[in-house]
């Protein structure tokens, strides 16, 4: 057992994915904390018959999985004040053998760093191409890095000294997160080394479409709290989303009463665009998953636009977007 690192786990309705993610970790840290957000299956029953610790959120509360991981950082900090590492992972991911050991390790020979990660995985990248996309996305560069995920080891004091995670925040909460860290003079440390086995189960276009559409959402807030700043927070990927996913539809449509069916050929730009991202993709990669990548990478483009629409016609009616889920 790791005497100054604790866990918080966040979930709900994971069912069997739940239990993996738990049993990978129990005994080997100082404490666990797993917050419920309104399961109806036997995730609370599950956790506490292996002594984790349980918060409930209040549902009355919008929940989100910022709110999640502080209030379980609240919990486990308050039952040990002397913890000085937090692992957080999402209730579909099952830590691997040796990562709690190795980012601790890593985190005390660099006191600069605040967050420590590593290489997220997708369990079944077979069972459908979007499993397989995730597993893809997951595969960022090693060393310093922009951002981090839902899983990743973070210095107490770090955490504390920027306030935690923007509760309000639908998605996009941990990348954020890690704006701030810099901002405060703290670095994120991505490692050569596989921390989580994840569990997307998402098997149906609509899945990930939704999936797509919240991370245009992100996009959207990042780019309106951050933009401004040297960081430039998301920017490029917000501009993206609206050239592509809103511009250039918008343009074809206008073209062909003005122009005549001619203005179709702004349309060949999608093609050419896949063509060029899988020219560029990864040499580790076959090229039938460059190809997969580059098209899916032109395609959610669409509802990426879609989710920067829904944000800003959210902040027009100064109302809150409900939380974008695909499971």
């Amino acid at each position: 057992m790791i005497s100054d690192v604790g866990c918080v786990i966040i979930g709900r309705n994971e069912g069997d994915r739940l239990r993996a993610c738990l049993e990978s970790l129990v005994g080997k840290t100082a404490a666990m904390v797993y917050v419920d957000s309104g399961s109806t299956d036997d995730s609370v029953a599950l956790a506490r018959g292996l002594g984790v610790t349980v918060v409930e959120l209040d549902m009355a509360i919008p929940f989100t999985a910022a709110r999640g991981r502080n209030e379980g950082s609240r919990v486990l900090q308050g039952r040990l004040p002397s913890l000085r590492y937090i692992q957080f992972v999402d209730g579909d991911c099952e830590i691997l053998p040796g990562w709690l050991d190795e980012a601790r390790e890593f985190l005390e020979s660099r006191p600069e760093v605040a967050v420590a990660c590593g290489r997220r995985r997708e369990r079944y990248p077979e069972h459908s191409i979007y499993n397989k996309l995730c597993d893809m996305e997951w595969d960022t560069p090693l060393g310093e890095a922009k951002a981090c995920g839902g899983d990743a080891m973070i210095r107490a004091a770090a955490l504390l000294e920027v306030g935690g995670y923007r509760n309000d925040l639908i998605a996009g909460e941990e990348p954020e997160l890690c704006v701030r860290l810099r901002l405060a003079g703290w670095k994120v440390w991505r490692i050569d080394r596989d921390m989580t086995l994840h569990d997307a189960a998402m098997m149906r276009f609509g899945q990930w479409w939704k999936r797509s559409v919240r991370s245009g959402h992100a996009f959207a807030e990042g780019a309106y709290l951050h933009g401004a700043s040297s960081e430039r927070h998301w920017v490029r990927e917000s501009r993206r989303a609206w050239v592509w996913g809103g511009v250039i539809p918008l343009l074809i449509l206008l073209g062909v009463p003005m122009l005549g069916w001619g203005a179709l050929a702004l349309s060949f730009l999608y093609p050419l665009q896949a063509l060029r991202l899988a020219l560029q993709g990864k040499s580790s990669l076959s090229l039938r998953d460059r190809w997969l990548r580059a098209v899916f990478l032109v395609l959610s483009k669409f509802p990426e636009f879609a989710g920067q629409v829904r944000y800003r016609v959210s902040r027009l009616q100064l109302a809150k977007v409900e939380l974008i889920e695909y499971k």
